[in-house]
């Protein structure tokens, strides 16, 4: 029974060093210092010694120096690792340059810098920016829109919020990129991106979606969401807390712990009746089913894929197009 614990024990123990070694190896080639010559450099000397550490396991008598070796040199990435600060200060790109922010008097909310570019193409675009002032009192709706555009299982979720039953204000958390970035799920892992909430008129964040983006083609779907109103309003203030933090306070972007679909559920956290954390969460494409599923949404009577079939907005969205009412137009 000794030799088998033993055995065990040191199986864990390489494991763990192999688990750890891969993710310092993928540390340093996503986000490693200097160019992408040093960091592959960086990276193909750690896989080098992670393997001379494997193997080193097998000997009981190199097996001490081999740990020890590995600690001192996975401690130093670590150190690198935590070196890393997230900022406001870089030169980010066009669409996501201005921070949003927002003033609180009572139930009135002033929110500051919503976005409403004017587009000519996904890439070709005028951005502008507003102010507008809402009265919590007035919140008649939030809506969960879904964007699809490779296969059911990954959507971008975000949430608007309906006042005076004809006002939209739509808030989708995303990454912040700098110039010449590119979306990377992968580099989400490893700190490339900050945080960032897109406040906007629907006319931008749904109609580029919808009408422009076409490399590849985007799929929106809008749905109701149900419940009480009250559950609404602190849900956007939580929102709004969120935001101005960021403006003093930047976070990194994390694929699986700080994207789109994990940061609206920690958001309705501050409602009792918010949902229980599900797999359906993480594989963002099944969460209108799972909001169907809890009795989320406003389904009147209709299953599941009868209402996402109600809920395709892109067809209304090209005929809408730049229309004043484009909110209303794309819910008809």
């Amino acid at each position: 029974m000794k030799v088998i614990m033993r055995i065990f024990g040191l199986l864990i123990l390489i494991l763990l060093i192999a688990v750890s070694g891969c993710w310092a190896i993928l540390a340093l080639i996503n986000a490693g210092p200097y160019s992408e010559m040093v960091r592959n450099i960086l990276a193909a000397s750690f896989a080098v010694v992670l393997l001379a550490v494997l193997l080193a396991m097998f000997f009981r008598s190199w097996r001490s120096y081999a740990i020890t070796g590995y600690i001192m040199l996975f401690a130093v990435v670590l150190v690198w690792w935590g070196s890393m600060e997230p900022s406001n200060e870089r030169d980010w790109q066009t669409d996501v340059a201005v921070l949003p922010s927002a003033t609180i008097d009572g139930d009135m909310v002033t929110l500051h810098n919503i976005r409403n570019s004017e587009y000519r193409s996904e890439t070709d675009y005028t951005p502008h920016y507003y102010d507008k002032r809402v009265d919590l009192r007035e919140l008649t709706g939030v809506d969960v829109i879904a964007v699809y555009w490779m296969g059911p299982a990954i959507a971008h979720v975000f949430l608007s919020f309906e006042f005076n039953h004809n006002d939209h204000i739509a808030i989708s958390i995303e990454t912040r990129k700098e110039k010449g970035e590119d979306y990377s799920s992968i580099k989400g892992f490893f700190r490339q991106y900050e945080l960032f909430y897109v406040v906007a008129d629907e006319r931008d964040v749904i109609r580029l979606r919808t009408n422009y983006r076409q490399n590849p083609p985007e799929d929106v779907y809008i749905y109701r969401a149900k419940g009480e109103l009250e559950s609404g309003r602190r849900l956007f203030l939580e929102y709004v807390r969120r935001i101005n933090a960021l403006t003093t306070e930047p976070e990194f972007y994390n694929t699986l712990l700080t994207n789109c679909t994990t940061s609206i559920w920690m958001s309705t956290r501050v409602n009792q009746q918010h949902i229980p954390l599900d797999w359906k969460i993480l594989v963002s494409g099944y969460l209108p089913q799972y909001l169907y599923e809890q009795g989320r949404l406003e389904a009147n009577g209709l299953s599941f894929d009868e209402l996402k079939q109600r809920s395709y907005a892109n067809v209304r969205a090209h005929a809408a197009d730049s229309a004043a009412d484009f909110s209303q137009l794309i819910r008809k």
